[in-house]
């Protein structure tokens, strides 16, 4: 279709500033402990998806999807306080 706009990197990172801004906003008016950690998963959410978004549209560079897996294994491994996949299924028999 030609009339639609192609998403580019400004669309992501205004993405992810969103993200970012609502995370922080979380951060600084919950007195919650679970609402403070939503609000800091938001804000590595935001930061991986610049990443991603930056090494999508810079070829040849690899550092966004390190960084973001490796957020990824942070986030897993404070629910579940271990990176064993078999220790992490939620799935229980």
């Amino acid at each position: 279709m030609s009339g639609m706009m192609d998403i580019g990197l400004n669309h992501f990172l205004v993405l992810g500033a969103l993200l970012f801004g609502i995370g922080l906003l979380t951060v600084a008016t919950r007195r919650n402990a679970v609402a403070i950690l939503m609000g800091v998963e938001l804000i590595l959410n935001a930061a991986a998806l610049n990443f991603v978004a930056f090494a999508t549209y810079v070829h040849g560079l690899v550092a966004g999807q390190v960084f973001a897996l490796f957020i990824i294994v942070l986030a897993i491994f404070r629910h579940f306080h271990s990176i064993d996949a078999n220790e992490t299924s939620t799935l229980r028999e």
